[in-house]
């Protein structure tokens, strides 16, 4: 006969621990313990079961994969890399690839297509490519998921790749000859994250953005009903610091496209690539980053994530090598066989704090993208600025906490190592590059919130070493 651990105890209601805390305070104000967050949430300082959300409902899955990151530049070369990652423990492989003259006979020589999942990032759009990489995967069972965001490229880049109509009808033939991939449109929400925005505007901007690809196949209507419900999008997203939040942000992700999909008869499943955010992550005292890693890498994992690709602690300053590389792949490692964070499916559910997060964080993003719909949609605010300008807004406020020392980066702007010496280590620009030139529109920049003050630490280098 199974009995309740609880069984001997009394319930104690919210109003309880309430007066209780109150007491406790000893005439303190209650509101003192409230947590006011930069996304617009108020966190309490306890949470109960009259908090849970009882119709939250997230399709989560329990496994997820850890994925490494090749850039292509040698087939031969990256075909070595890609079967000695996996010999090490990689169980997907994400590939960048920046030629269209790319040899995919080469590339994959050798490769165990139905164990490994593939995901392509290209730093072109040929309609050509796409169709040859098609074919060159027919009928070979393998799982491939094609990151192709012609609207992300727009709010990366200010341009499109050629213009809105051909980028659209490139997408549109992908879409009707698409049988040989998993997936092929990818929401890349890890840009607005990295530029500054707050939770519920990543949220808001991964719906809006994802809506215009949604009703553009629906305008375009060149798919069947039993066709839209196979076609499942891909979104890449990057986790920030703030450990219970992330968690919160992801489950939240899920929930809302679900809501967006069912509207218009599509598959709401989603999956999920995530890695760790840019935006806080230092040059001086970079061991820390490797904690940062870890709690983000965590949280994209309790979120429900489906791959996870670890950013290595170096890579601000470093070029691609080995050693952080190697680190990196440990951390994930780590987490799935020693801390065994694979053995339970939907492991936040029912924790009264993450569920009460996961919903506030959806009604805000709900507003945020019913303003942007009653605004024009996505691409139109886009090309107006005003996407770009509430990014800035944020991490505006970000930055003046972070300058300020309430935002605080251990090692950085607080507890920091006077002897750290970077100067000679840079072997990548770790700042925002500024190359002017003519754009459709004003692009979405990534910047890290401690450049400012590396900067100067560097120029002292400098002078003291002049």
């Amino acid at each position: 006969m199974k009995q309740s651990l609880f069984q001997d105890f009394d319930e104690v209601s919210a109003k309880q621990w309430k007066q209780k805390i109150q007491f406790e305070l000893e005439g303190s104000d209650y509101q003192s313990l409230i947590y006011h967050s930069l996304d617009g949430i108020d966190v309490k300082p306890f949470y109960h079961q009259d908090d849970k959300i009882k119709s939250l409902e997230i399709n989560s899955k329990q496994d997820w994969s850890i994925c490494d990151q090749i850039y292509v530049v040698s087939e031969e070369k990256s075909n070595h890399r890609a079967l000695k990652l996996i010999q090490k423990g990689a169980e997907s492989l994400w590939f960048i690839i920046a030629s269209e003259e790319t040899n995919f006979e080469k590339l994959f020589k050798n490769f165990n297509f139905e164990v490994t999942p593939i995901y392509l990032k290209f730093n072109f759009f040929s309609a050509e490519n796409l169709q040859r990489l098609s074919t060159f995967f027919k009928n070979k069972k393998a799982k491939i998921y094609l990151q192709i965001d012609i609207i992300g490229n727009l709010a990366r880049s200010g341009n499109w790749f050629h213009n809105l109509r051909t980028d659209h009808a490139i997408l549109d033939k992908i879409l009707q000859n698409s049988s040989n991939f998993n997936s092929v449109i990818s929401v890349d929400t890890s840009l607005y994250q990295n530029a500054g925005a707050t939770i519920p505007q990543q949220l808001a901007y991964a719906l809006a953005h994802a809506n215009e690809y949604l009703h553009h196949i629906n305008e375009a209507n060149f798919l069947s009903a039993e066709a839209k419900k196979k076609i499942k999008l891909q979104f890449l997203v990057a986790s920030g610091s703030n450990y219970f939040f992330e968690i919160a942000k992801i489950r939240a992700l899920r929930w809302l496209f679900a809501s967006l999909a069912n509207s218009y008869g599509f598959n709401k499943d989603i999956f999920i690539l995530a890695q760790p955010s840019k935006r806080n992550k230092t040059l001086y005292d970079y061991n820390v980053n490797l904690l940062r890693t870890t709690t983000e890498s965590m949280s994209a994992v309790l979120g429900g994530a489906d791959a996870i690709f670890n950013m290595p602690y170096d890579a601000v300053y470093h070029k691609n090598n080995e050693f952080g590389n190697r680190i990196a792949r440990n951390q994930l490692l780590i987490m799935k066989h020693e801390a065994h964070l694979n053995k339970v499916k939907n492991a936040a559910e029912g924790a009264y704090y993450i569920e009460n997060l996961t919903e506030k964080f959806a009604e805000k993003a709900l507003a945020i993208f019913k303003d942007i719909e009653n605004g024009g949609g996505f691409l139109k605010q886009l090309k107006e600025s005003i996407i770009q300008k509430k990014i800035k807004e944020s991490a505006e406020k970000e930055q003046a906490k972070f300058d300020t020392k309430e935002l605080i980066l251990i090692g950085t702007n607080k507890y920091q190592n006077t002897e750290d010496k970077m100067q000679y280590e840079i072997q990548l620009y770790p700042f925002l590059k500024k190359n002017p030139r003519k754009t459709l529109i004003e692009p979405i920049l990534e910047r890290r919130l401690s450049e400012k003050l590396e900067q100067e630490r560097l120029e002292k280098e400098t002078t003291v070493n002049a």
